[in-house]
């Protein structure tokens, strides 16, 4: 299979001699844990609870609030930043060093604050429970922390247990067990004592019980075997620990821009500065000018106005039941390429219910029944679902609500839609005796008081129920049941398995006045109803986002515990298309064969956590961006080595929410989709106030250039076109305070009808974009210089960082949207608050002769000010010219 870490094999390793338990007999294992029936000792549990530590799983190395902290400065633009603060304090321009220094401290800040609130929320998720455990010690039983019990400790097992650690039945009285956190499956398993092939899955291992899951029904005994991190949630914690996080999509992006910038502005000063040298200016002077040229360069509040605007986003997305853990993880939904998603409670509601019937001989939708309620064959159908049936109404936290097996709470659900009561059935048809379900004979009964008759209301595996009717019930008459209509009746109950449902066959029996009640009395010469068919329904929302995944280019994968059977079924009925792919078919492949394969498969069914770390890996070596849903501990492997990993809220364990990216505080798979358009929409704000940035940077190195080359050619006063305080200004408050709007913009147009995007934040359709917008104000601002104040270089000044602000005011307004003029575009009220402080504070520096000392600048006429406004307005008008073209071009094209 693919490549793991030599930790993660070593620890695999070393887990496999733990793994046989359920091929020996329980005697066996007995021996080889030096345990009895009647339990350890108390001098012994203490023993080996100081031998073996307690039942605890080890946290997952936290990071501490000073590493959350640092971790905010790892990113080659933080490193850019300090290094031209660290060049401003060498120069002695303190002003610039202390800006950019208070901007750094600024952004780890606000990421860390968001982090560290996050960590916050997930410890208010966790559970405040202590667990307890029910064990036989000096031959008594007693009740004892989870944390205390011991391999070889005998376990008492009744229904609504949590097991505390994994274990060897010895005992079983019809125990069933929920695994659905550990393996997948979403029905309740049944659980024997036989030993299994020592190659049995997780999933087959029917004489054990392990730690994590819970006990829904029946009871029993078994002798602990592994506790704490040698249990099967331990061995998975433990390889956790070995699997390293990779950098998110933005984090990667971001470097690779701050890169690009870093090269471009060191040879860009350097070409600068050699081309001063030659021409005979001295090499002090050319370099505080190739500085100040750096400094325009580097677009020093970027950094800070990305984590304000994620810092946002997570609080819009906490709104649509997104917790984001990591601020950068907002942003990577709106580049994920393909969503892995466990089917139990994510794509499903974690709660069977019956789909199918069959009754008089004709198959129906289980939605489609409300004329049937005075159907005779559709009453005792009803009616036998819920009196064979030991799940019921109780009260839990002051309210009514439904406990027992899944499966039998499905059937009293859908008797209580249509009217059919089991509390007041109850009532009217007293219980003289019953025989519960065994895995044995595969049937139940109950013999009941019914209107002066006793009967006998039985349900069971199908194949097994006809073989015990003599008769059917079509049409309110009973009819013989010959072996044509049996083979009928069992492609029927075939065709509704092989559609992924659990199916339930119904029959009865009324009994003779005096006939003695036993389980062959109550079960033979039986009259049979019908079928219910049950299936993990998936929730309503689930198809919808699907089809909006589709729509969006996400491929919507499906990775699962369960059957192949009940996951394609699953699947057709959410609309997820594609091939399914068993895990043994998996381990079978090459990655080579798995990834020539993979994208056309839909649903990974029957696969183990190995598995499912195998299928991200691969799909991220081909280029995708995956995003994993997970709950359980089978699912933490793939959930560390996704780009970005999402935690159940409600249902997630502890491990799986601790290493997550996000949490989906309902539990619903429609939430991801949300948070996909909130992700592309932050994405696309990114790219808005980062183009409006560095095209206006690309202006202010354009004009320093041009104006040092115009010094010479021409005899223009002066190097400098901007003192480093005039750019500092326009870098940090000007494009800085402008740039925080933008990064609220609404969505575009068709945000999710569109491919994910993959491209970098520079393109070669950005570098056009930023060359032609630079060169327009460029070529402005030396024609403004030319006509009004050239001869004085303060005036020239003043002129050129005037223009600047207002030519970067309106580009603001340019890059509110990629597609929509800014004339019928959703007003953004915070950005004409920001503009106004702008043109205001500009106004200030302008005539206010305190202000005036500071930036270098002199009192323009109003005349100026025309001038200058037009010049820099005709950039918007270009814009929306270009905009409005484009808007009925793509029309012309639909």
């Amino acid at each position: 299979m693919g490549r793991k870490s030599r930790g993660v094999d070593r620890i695999l390793g070393e887990h496999s001699v733990l793994t046989s338990w359920h091929s020996m007999e329980p005697e066996e294992v007995m021996a080889k844990l030096g345990s009895v029936k009647q339990g350890l000792s108390s001098a012994e549990a203490a023993a080996r609870l100081e031998k073996y530590g307690r039942n605890e799983l080890k946290e997952i190395k936290k990071t501490s609030a000073l590493s959350m902290f640092l971790a905010q400065f790892k990113s080659f633009f933080i490193y850019l930043l300090l290094f031209g603060a660290l060049v401003s304090g060498l120069m002695g321009e303190w002003l610039d060093f202390s800006a950019i220094i208070a901007i750094v401290i600024l952004n780890a800040a606000v990421g860390f604050i968001q982090n560290y609130r996050a960590e916050k929320a997930i410890e208010n998720l966790k559970k405040s429970l202590v667990q307890k455990a029910h064990v036989i010690r000096d031959g008594k039983m007693h009740e004892v922390m989870a944390a205390e019990v011991v391999p070889g400790d005998i376990l008492v097992l009744q229904e609504g247990d949590k097991i505390v650690g994994d274990a060897r039945l010895f005992e079983s009285d019809e125990i069933r067990a929920n695994e659905a956190v550990l393996t997948g499956e979403s029905a309740p398993l049944y659980k024997a004592i036989k030993a299994i092939k020592p190659a049995a899955i997780l999933a087959e291992r029917s004489c054990m019980v392990y730690s994590g899951t819970a006990i829904v029904g029946g009871s029993g005994r078994a002798v602990v075997v592994a506790t704490g991190m040698s249990t099967e949630f331990g061995r998975i914690a433990s390889i956790v620990q070995e699997v390293e996080r990779d950098e998110t999509p933005l984090q990667k992006k971001l470097d690779e821009f701050g890169r690009r910038v870093g090269l471009m502005t060191i040879v860009i000063c350097v070409a600068i500065g050699v081309f001063g040298v030659l021409a005979g200016m001295g090499i002090l002077e050319m370099f505080i000018t190739s500085v100040s040229v750096a400094i325009a360069a580097v677009p020093e509040g970027l950094p800070a106005v990305i984590t304000i605007c994620l810092a946002i986003a997570v609080k819009r997305m906490h709104k649509v039941n997104s917790l984001i853990r990591r601020l950068p993880a907002a942003e990577t939904l709106g580049m994920v390429t393909v969503i892995c998603s466990d089917k139990t409670g994510t794509m499903t509601k974690e709660e069977m219910g019956v789909t199918d019937v069959c009754f008089g001989g004709k198959k129906y939708d289980a939605e489609g029944l409300a004329g049937k309620r005075s159907d005779t064959d559709f009453k005792w159908l009803m009616e036998t679902g819920c009196l064979c049936n030991d799940a019921g109404f109780g009260i839990s936290g002051g309210k009514r609500v439904m406990l027992g097996d899944p499966t039998e709470q499905a059937l009293i659900k859908i008797g209580v839609k249509y009217g059919f009561d089991k509390d007041k059935l109850n009532e009217t048809h007293p219980r003289i005796k019953g025989f519960p379900f065994s895995s044995e004979r595969k049937m139940m009964s109950s013999v009941r008081r019914s209107g002066g008759k006793t009967i006998s209301y039985v349900k069971g595996a199908p194949e097994i129920l006809l073989k015990g009717c003599t008769s059917e019930l079509v049409s309110g008459k009973v009819r013989r049941l010959d072996e044509k209509r049996r083979r009928d009746l069992t492609s029927i109950h075939e065709g509704f398995s092989q559609g992924g449902l659990r199916v339930l066959g119904f029959a009865y029996r009324e009994m003779r006045s005096g006939e003695k009640i036993t389980q062959k009395s109550a079960e033979s010469g039986l009259i049979f109803i019908g079928f219910q068919g049950m299936l993990d329904s998936p929730r309503k929302e689930v198809m919808p986002a699907v089809r909006a995944c589709m729509d969006a280019g996400i491929s919507v994968k499906m990775i699962t515990g369960d059957s192949a059977l009940t996951a394609k079924a699953v699947a057709s009925q959410i609309g997820l298309r594609g091939d399914i792919l068993r895990g043994d078919e998996i381990a079978a492949m090459s990655d080579e064969e798995l990834s020539s394969k993979i994208a056309g498969i839909a649903v990974f069914a029957r696969t183990t956590p190995e598995q499912k770390m195998r299928i991200v890996e691969i799909l991220k070596k081909k280029g995708e961006v995956v995003a994993v849903t997970g709950d359980g501990v089978n699912d933490v492997l793939a959930l560390k080595r996704s780009d970005i990993s999402i935690a159940m809220g409600i249902r997630g364990t502890d491990v799986a929410r601790d290493v997550s990216d996000m949490i989906l505080t309902d539990d619903n798979f429609a939430s991801i989709v949300n948070a996909v358009g909130e992700g592309r929409r932050i994405f696309d704000n990114i790219k808005k106030f980062s183009y409006y940035l560095l095209s206006s940077n690309m202006a202010e190195i354009a004009i320093v250039v041009f104006c040092m080359m115009f010094g010479f050619m021409f005899g223009w006063p002066g190097i400098l076109a901007l003192i480093p305080v005039q750019l500092l200004w326009i870098n940090l408050v000007t494009d800085g305070l402008t740039a925080i709007p933008l990064s609220v913009e609404g969505p575009e147009p068709n945000i999710m009808k569109r491919k994910p995007e993959k491209a970098g934040i520079v393109t070669r359709n950005v570098i056009i974009m930023w060359l032609l917008r630079s060169a327009f104000i460029t070529v402005a601002c030396i024609l403004l210089v030319e006509e009004m104040g050239r001869a004085d270089i303060v005036k020239m000044q003043t002129i050129i960082f005037t223009a600047l602000v207002f030519f970067e005011n309106f580009n603001a307004l340019n890059f509110r949207s990629f597609s929509r003029p800014v004339v019928i575009s959703k007003p953004n009220v915070w950005l004409y608050v920001m503009l106004a402080f702008s043109f205001a504070m500009q106004f200030a520096i302008i005539y206010l002769a305190p202000l005036q000392a500071i930036f270098g600048t002199t009192a323009l006429m109003p005349e100026e000010f025309v001038d200058i406004f037009i010049y820099s307005f005709s950039l918007l008008v270009a814009g929306e010219v270009i905009k409005g073209y484009l808007m009925v071009r793509n029309r012309g094209k639909k």
